[in-house]
């Protein structure tokens, strides 16, 4: 039986994640995730406002420039290495790597492209901005012979969770079911006290932890690049700076939230980044973290403030528009706060700029 009230076709997720929890029993809350969001994603673009949600890219050129105008200095800092390369995961439409390799290219900073890029729908956007670039499937596929310039914005976040929850038999890990045609979580059958820290074993019944297995996976796969190659990889997304508890899986659809349950396959599933444990993967490679830091902050430190003014002179018209997009960018209410900015750079490299600690008043 499939959900009830829905035209499943045979390829869909939630016909797919159906069948096989109804042969197999329930599965992993990190598979149930995988499956949803490849689907979500090779059905078409999610973004903008005929989408489900809008990206920093989307709502102003500011954002990719500021990035642009980050990497070029750091560049330039460097002594101009050649043969770098431009990488961006889950570039998304490709409108940030047009605004911020625009602004780099201002600065004598032309690297090479490469996406990495699973979503046919995003690949076909992205060609018509750069078809010269070059496209990777997996991390491993990456140029090998020069230094690497990552950008990864709002790309761990859609990165497969795992949750375990305690319970009174001990810790168990969360599992997706069905009951009545429909996806439920529960807890698993199978204890998984080993997995978890001697430290929060004494946690109350109830409390969930979350981890992303596969996200430490491929951060540990551009640490080792980067240690080797040399280079920096900046990370934008929304998330914590220290271990927590609780749940933190999310759906949107329409531009607004949904269960995380309900339609697998036509919304985007997400769940907030932990960059406590991304910054220590990236210093047991022996790289220099810097941040992670407010989005709001760290913009206003490179100069978005500037270039806000200058956007609101160049077009006069367009000056409420501008005001609008870095008050949604900056301000603590609105994007400023919840998006961290993260870096890591290779111990050779110069210090990032940004990474400083302003005081909240200056988010207005």
């Amino acid at each position: 039986m499939l959900p009830d009230g829905e035209d499943i076709s045979e390829n869909s997720a939630a016909h797919q994640l159906a069948e096989k929890i109804d042969r197999d029993g329930p599965i992993s809350l990190g598979e149930y995730m995988a499956v949803a969001n490849a689907a979500y994603y090779a059905g078409g673009d999610p973004l903008g406002k005929d989408g489900d949600f809008i990206t920093a890219p989307e709502i102003s050129q500011m954002f990719g420039e500021m990035i642009g105008i980050w990497i070029a200095d750091i560049w330039l800092r460097k002594g101009k290495p050649g043969h770098c390369h431009y990488v961006e995961l889950g570039p998304g439409r490709g409108t940030l790597a047009q605004d911020a390799l625009r602004t780099m290219a201002k600065f004598g900073c032309d690297p090479m492209v490469h996406f990495v890029e699973t979503s046919p729908a995003l690949k076909s956007k992205q060609s018509e901005l750069y078809p010269d670039a070059v496209w990777h499937d997996e991390i491993t596929t990456l140029p090998d012979d020069g230094p690497l310039l990552i950008v990864a914005n709002e790309f761990f976040d859609a990165l497969p969770v795992e949750q375990f929850v305690a319970t009174q038999a001990g810790w168990r890990r969360h599992m997706v079911a069905r009951d009545r045609n429909k996806f439920i979580a529960i807890a698993g059958t199978k204890s998984v006290g080993d997995q978890i820290s001697k430290s929060m074993t004494d946690l109350p019944i109830g409390t969930i932890l979350e981890s992303s297995p596969i996200s430490v996976n491929i951060l540990s796969e551009v640490a080792n690049r980067l240690a080797k190659q040399g280079g920096v990889m900046l990370i934008i997304d929304y998330g914590y700076d220290e271990p927590g508890t609780g749940s933190t899986l999310q759906a949107v659809k329409d531009h607004l939230p949904i269960s995380p349950f309900d339609s697998p396959g036509t919304s985007d599933l997400t769940a907030h980044v932990d960059f406590h444990t991304l910054a220590n993967v990236a210093r047991t490679r022996l790289l220099d973290v810097h941040g992670p830091t407010e989005q709001g902050q760290w913009l206003k430190a490179i100069g978005i403030d500037q270039r806000a003014n200058s956007l609101r002179e160049l077009v006069p018209d367009q000056s409420e528009a501008i005001r609008a997009a870095h008050h949604r960018l900056t301000h603590i209410d609105e994007m400023g706060r919840l998006f961290r900015v993260m870096a890591a750079t290779s111990m050779d490299w110069p210090e990032p700029e940004g990474f400083v600690y302003a005081d909240d008043e200056e988010n207005v």
